[in-house]
């Protein structure tokens, strides 16, 4: 028994050293992060945006505010669905309507579920009213700044670009831990992820808080039918256009990703659906992420009674401030939460652990069983 805690304690020493390199080519990576904006269109196209909508959010009508004052020279419609008729973020809507007298606005209410995919399936309700062929789906939870638009519509212009997407950061709804710790998990974890994904082409992901395509491209994958019982619907559409030849490209910057403050559980089921998510898209890749980790494995090292573990164990969470201040500089971000980096590191290694034991997952209010392609294989639930 104890040959084997020291193994396992030397193990986790061995991950964190590796973890700690990885961590600051991470940090280099992203501070040298410089986004390349395309040149504009010739004349740029009209757009319909299709907002699902789910409940009246924290500040949601500033976020679809923010959407009726683009810099955008050309026509753009705003397509909200909800699929109750009692969901109160009609009433939101309605005021921005009258806010916005001059913007074509619609609020289409559709209760019809194509699949147990249900962000699908009002993106499909949604569909047909959309008078234009460029197609920007964009989440509720999506903040955007004033050149948002002609930003994504300037990337999907690009030769041979079936869809853009965007990068996007952490913004904490709220002044409160979990919502805190919440944009942290993105800011820390997930956003330096990606990008050194990107860099060293380890990844090809497409992003669902934004997905811009154009209508026969979207026709050609097979609609947004094909996708109707697909957890990653983000990750499977960006197969399916470079399945057909085409190109996922990313916009300049990044976008804001507001959380919302639903407390600590709330917060840790959201983070175990998106581990869970990611797992299920590349399995071995999620594997090697346990490297990402190197505080956490440090300091069950250190538990384990490995030799020198408290060195380690500073030394990586140095390392992982270091890149929490990278990406705050690249991505322009207000000062992060710094102190609490060592619980986020810790919780974000549970939930690691988690992701391996089961595939439920709670999403919106509604329980989940993910099949190991990647499909929901069972009717949601409400939870709790």
């Amino acid at each position: 028994m104890a040959y084997i805690l020291t193994f396992l304690a030397d193990l986790c020493i061995a991950g964190a050293l590796v973890g700690c390199a990885y961590t600051l080519l991470a940090s280099v990576v992203v501070w040298r992060f410089q986004s390349i904006r395309p040149a504009g269109p010739a004349s740029y196209p009209a757009i319909s945006i299709l907002k699902p909508l789910d409940g009246a959010e924290p500040d949601l009508l500033a976020r679809l505010s923010s959407l009726c004052t683009q810099d955008y020279p050309a026509p753009v419609e705003i397509i909200c669905g909800v699929q109750a008729s009692s969901d109160p973020a009609i009433a939101v809507v309605q005021r921005l309507k009258a806010r916005f007298p001059d913007v074509p606005i619609t609020i289409h209410v559709d209760a019809r579920q194509h699949g147990y995919n249900r962000k699908v399936s009002n993106l499909i309700n949604m569909l047909p009213l959309a008078r234009y062929d460029t197609l920007v789906m964009c989440d509720s939870d999506v903040e955007a700044g004033p050149g948002y638009l002609a930003e994504t519509v300037a990337t999907l212009a690009q030769p041979n670009v079936g869809a853009a997407t965007c990068l996007y950061h952490g913004v904490a709804a709220a002044d409160t831990f979990a919502s805190r710790l919440g944009a942290l998990a993105i800011n820390t974890q997930f956003l330096p992820q990606v990008v050194t994904a990107l860099r060293f082409a380890l990844a090809q992901p497409c992003l669902g808080p934004t997905i811009a395509i154009r209508r026969q491209t979207l026709d050609a994958i097979g609609g947004l039918q094909a996708f109707t019982d697909v957890l990653a619907e983000d990750h499977a559409i960006g197969k399916a256009v470079r399945d057909a030849g085409l190109e996922v490209a990313f916009a300049p910057g990044s976008i804001g990703h507001v959380c919302f403050d639903g407390g600590a559980w709330t917060m840790l089921a959201r983070q175990l659906r998106v581990a869970r998510t990611i797992k299920v898209v590349d399995p071995i890749g999620y594997a090697g992420t346990a490297i990402t980790h190197p505080f956490a494995l440090a300091v069950v090292g250190a538990l384990l009674g490995a030799a020198g573990a408290g060195a380690v164990v500073a030394g990586a969470l140095a390392c992982r401030l270091v890149l929490c201040l990278a990406v705050q500089r690249a991505f322009r971000l207000p000062p992060q939460p710094a102190r609490l980096v060592p619980l986020h590191d810790l919780a974000a290694f549970a939930v690691y652990l988690a992701s391996f034991a089961g595939g439920r997952v709670i999403w919106r209010r509604y329980k989940y069983r993910v099949a190991s392609d990647g499909t929901l294989v069972e009717r949601p639930s409400r939870a709790g």
